[in-house]
């Protein structure tokens, strides 16, 4: 096994990883905002995450993995626009709001099951852990790096600044931040427009509302993933994650208030995912071109030429590696169609072979070659999770697989030794480690029963030399899509075009 070696960002630089407790790994990855559909920006850090956690498992860690709902808070971290959109969309949708943050999470779910995520071990909600939330802003105050207005809590960050590294994650130092800072609702408050709320006084008419010891008022962002990691994570855990777009404010804000409340800095590796363009563009409400996830799998888009498999989308967010960013745009959607189509059809000729030894056929060369990629594998993964580089090591691997399928190599070309393990890697790492599923047939055991049933009636019938109806089961295939191509091994395979 080789040695794991991550980015992290905290530090700008590759590090060996050694988890806090030998055998054990504590995640946290920033969850979606149920305010709405989750979209094509959701997609890239799940599954980016879920490779990282099926790969540490691979490793034989036992991993906890806590990934949150923000269901109050971050709403209203924009000012009162965002909030009026959710009590006008509650209204127009006849749901309390809380039903509507259930039905968007209910949403989120489904579609994160659709791509093959594994769920994580822990999933708390923002509103589940409002005591959490206060307990730990009580402490930040006893510190004396927060104050009270009107009942509006906020961190006062040029005090914590002066002795903290603060803007080191993000990159930004203080003078910029006070540059930079929107004016938003209850800005005269502050003491400094780099402050930040750790609670929010409600107004009479606010929809989400808790008592405090300051009064009625709701969460900000920040404190709830502070609050909801160290619960279910410790003070300190090896991994936080989560998209570039989160490192500044709000990670830069965890960091801030976990130290201070923990009296030690919360996480050891930080690892973000780049972000994704659409066309060259930036994804933004201003660019009309925020897709959501349930228009990219039915194709109901102005930018979208078809509809794609959420098993096309994971293997084209896997062909990159998740620290570059990643353009989509319909060309390369069909063009990652049609590879997952080509090498998952490789990787079914390869489970489908067995070993036949034959004297004077090992060719050293291609043994030599084969087994260097496979055991590329291993090495690609293990520095800085890079699906991309695995990927290709297996497309060069494909046309191995299908010249031996059609005996233009013999299987015995290859040791059994490699051959067998040429099997088993991939096995491992399209199905285990990168989460890949056919897409012909991921939720349909049935078709593919009923696929394997007309096969076997057609073998039958040529062998009774019954050609009209072994030509009309064939015909009838190619119509609805689908070809038969007759092995010279007497056997039979099919495809979907």
């Amino acid at each position: 096994m080789s040695e794991l070696k991550v980015y992290n960002s905290y530090s700008r630089q590759k590090e060996v990883f050694t988890p806090l407790t030998p055998g054990h790994i504590g995640m946290y990855v920033c969850g979606p905002t149920v305010s709405g559909e989750s979209h094509l920006g959701h997609a890239r850090p799940y599954v980016t995450f879920d490779v990282i956690y099926r790969y540490l498992m691979h490793l034989g860690y036992k991993v906890r993995y806590v990934r949150n709902i923000t269901d109050a808070g971050h709403f209203e971290e924009e000012g009162r626009e965002a909030e009026d959109k959710i009590s006008k969309k509650a209204i127009l949708e006849k749901l309390e709001p809380m039903e509507l943050v259930q039905k968007y999470t209910n949403l989120f779910h489904w579609a994160m099951a659709q791509f093959n995520t594994l769920p994580p071990s822990i999933e708390p909600t923002a509103t589940g852990h409002i005591i959490e939330q206060i307990g730990m802003i009580e402490e930040i105050l006893k510190a004396g790096y927060a104050y009270e207005v009107n009942g509006s809590v906020y961190f006062d960050v040029k005090k914590y600044a002066a002795t903290h590294d603060y803007g080191k994650l993000s990159g930004r130092v203080l003078e910029d931040l006070l540059e930079t800072t929107r004016e938003l609702e209850g800005q005269e408050e502050k003491r400094d427009r780099a402050d930040f709320a750790l609670w929010k006084a409600a107004a009479p008419e606010h929809i989400m509302r808790w008592k405090s010891p300051w009064g009625i008022g709701f969460p900000g962002w920040h404190i709830e993933c502070s609050a909801m990691a160290t619960k279910y994570l410790g003070k300190q855990f090896d991994i936080h994650g989560g998209g570039m777009d989160l490192q500044f404010p709000h990670h830069e804000s965890e960091i801030a208030q976990s130290t201070i409340c923990n009296h030690i800095a919360p996480v050891r590796y930080w690892i973000h995912n780049n972000m994704i363009t659409i066309d060259g563009k930036k994804m933004g409400k201003s660019y009309n071109n925020v897709i959501k996830l349930t228009e990219l799998f039915s194709g109901d888009h102005p930018l979208l030429a078809k509809a794609y498999h959420p098993m096309v989308i994971r293997f084209f967010i896997l062909q990159t590696h998740y620290r570059s960013t990643l353009d989509f745009s319909n060309d390369a959607l069909q063009a990652a169609e049609k590879g997952l189509k080509r090498l998952w059809e490789a990787y079914e000729k390869l489970r489908a072979m067995n070993y036949e030894p034959q004297e004077g056929k090992l060719d050293k060369d291609l043994e030599s070659r084969t087994l260097q990629l496979v055991k590329e594998f291993d090495e690609f993964i293990s520095d800085d999770f890079n699906t991309a580089k695995v990927l290709a090591n297996m497309f060069e691997l494909v046309p191995v697989i299908n010249s031996m399928k059609d005996k233009a190599i013999p299987v015995a070309a290859l040791s059994k030794e490699t051959f067998e393990l040429l099997k088993d890697q991939m096995k491992v790492f399209v199905e285990d480690i990168l989460g890949l599923k056919n897409v012909t047939d991921s939720d349909n055991e049935q078709f593919k029963g009923v696929m394997e049933l007309l096969v076997e009636i057609r073998k039958e019938a040529r062998s009774r030399k019954d050609f009209a109806t072994s030509d009309k089961i064939r015909n009838q295939l190619k119509e609805l899509g689908i070809s038969l191509k007759d092995e010279k091994d007497g056997g039979m395979s099919w495809t979907i075009e």
